[in-house]
């Protein structure tokens, strides 16, 4: 992430645009001022082909444009690791529970989707398939981690708190201090295990809200699997699953 030290000045605050060409690429910008941030800070977001800027108080958004700008060739190597978007469209291929699915989709086909031996078959308008097949894979989501959720505090002796999907674009789960957990859905395109860890990872919090020696030997007490090959296949996979269609 490229950072950009700043001197204290006063601040000018101009309407920052919403695209941004940068050697004939066109990108979303997002600017965010924080007023913690000492220097000029630049993210991708593959998923929405768009730049974070995060910008000091004090800082002119010119600085942050041309800051963007000069980082043309870390910009282009970081969409390239990212890889390419895949669109939820009639032949395209997406993961759902880790393995690869090809989208069939046919006028004839009902509406209800179907998920069987690698195709997920779905009919209906095929103006609206992206919409509905996200909806149902947030439904698939919800209701695996549900059962997750379920079996995971039944294991740690408690009460099942609420549950919530989340659209984070950083975090895989959350658990607040009232006990309401989070799972981001796109963990529905992930192996069952990658999932489950991230559950139960939360679950775990119920009982340590930090990350502590107790909270990770209590982890390891509640998680069926190797935590730590989870993680690591979060790592290397997780920013491809923000690819996968626009939602």
């Amino acid at each position: 992430m490229p950072i950009a030290r700043l001197l204290l000045r006063k601040p000018a605050a101009p309407e920052a645009p919403q695209r941004l060409t940068i050697n004939g690429r066109d990108y979303a910008l997002v600017v965010r001022r924080h007023p913690r941030a000492r220097a000029i800070r630049l993210r991708t977001d593959p998923a929405r082909g768009a730049l974070l800027l995060t910008l000091p108080r004090h800082a002119r958004l010119g600085e942050g444009i041309a800051f963007a700008r000069a980082q043309a060739d870390w910009i282009e190597a970081s969409f390239a690791r990212a890889g390419t978007s895949t669109p939820i469209e009639p032949g395209a291929l997406i993961p759902y529970r880790g393995h690869p699915h090809r989208i069939d989709w046919n006028a004839r086909h009902g509406r209800k989707v179907i998920a069987s031996d690698g195709i997920i078959r779905v009919g209906g308008a095929p103006e609206t398939l992206e919409p509905r097949l996200t909806r149902w894979l947030k439904a698939e989501a919800k209701h695996l981690c549900t059962a997750d959720l379920a079996d995971y505090c039944a294991r740690a002796g408690t009460a099942t708190p609420a549950l919530a999907l989340s659209s984070a674009g950083r975090r895989w789960g959350s658990c607040s201090a009232n006990g309401t957990i989070r799972i981001n859905w796109r963990l529905i395109l992930a192996p069952d295990m990658v999932r489950r860890s991230v559950v139960v990872h939360e679950v775990a919090h119920l009982k340590h809200m930090n990350h502590s020696r107790d909270f990770y030997a209590w982890l390891d007490h509640l998680f069926e699997g190797d935590r730590k090959t989870a993680d690591r296949w979060l790592k290397a996979h997780g920013r491809g699953l923000y690819l996968v269609g626009g939602c």
